[in-house]
């Protein structure tokens, strides 16, 4: 294990604090304990607690090591809170979550952990595949920006339109489909908290089912 520096006497700066506020809130976000997230950093669990309560100032060695146990990128622990982070027309990272016949992007900062939105352009007949998932979330939202989404549950399919929305519980197993024969469909999906393997690199899939990517998440 690996530990750096614990300040006495003094608080860490402004800076350093946000930092381990915003290091603390992505693990929670996450559902991680600090034992996990101290072990696969390398640190000990006392220091990776200190350096959450500003107590201690990490090297960029170990905050490279949480960042990567987390799934997010360093330069994001310095984003400035007052102002948010833009995400910019034609620079959506993309991503993938499974499904067939679609791109995805994602239009949140990747380490928002609060909350996550997810654009998806599915082509006629695309969408997750025919077995049903669920996602470790408390809240999901849909809209419809344009074509038509068949969104499909157990004992009900549920059909919408460009300009439809659609709240529900994600850890409901569901399917979905882009129902318009002729265009493309294009959704918008929001999910709250963020799933916990969003990161900033695309994760490797199964194309053929979302299902696959679902299991991944809660194993």
């Amino acid at each position: 294990m690996t530990d750096s520096s614990v300040l006495t006497g003094t608080q860490v700066s402004d800076d350093s604090a946000k930092i381990g506020q915003r290091l603390k809130a992505v693990r929670r976000a996450q559902r991680r304990t600090l034992e996990e997230v101290a072990e696969s950093s390398g640190l000990t669990k006392g220091f990776l607690s200190k350096i959450e309560r500003d107590l201690a100032s990490a090297s960029v060695a170990a905050l490279l090591r949480i960042c990567a146990t987390l799934g997010i990128p360093l330069a994001s622990l310095f984003d400035n809170e007052s102002t948010g982070q833009a995400v910019r027309k034609g620079a959506y990272p993309k991503i993938d979550f499974g499904g067939q016949d679609l791109a995805e992007y994602l239009l949140t900062p990747p380490a928002e952990r609060r909350i996550q939105v997810i654009l998806s352009e599915i082509a006629p007949g695309g969408g997750s595949g025919n077995e049903g998932y669920s996602l470790p979330a408390e809240v999901e939202f849909v809209f419809v920006v344009s074509g038509a989404l068949d969104l499909g549950f157990a004992e009900d399919t549920i059909r919408l339109g460009a300009g439809d929305a659609f709240t529900f519980d994600p850890t409901t197993s569901h399917t979905f489909r882009a129902a318009s024969a002729q265009e493309l469909t294009t959704v918008m999906w929001v999910l709250s908290p963020a799933l916990a393997q969003a990161g900033a690199d695309p994760v490797a899939a199964d194309r053929a089912s979302r299902a696959a990517y679902a299991a991944r998440l809660r194993s």
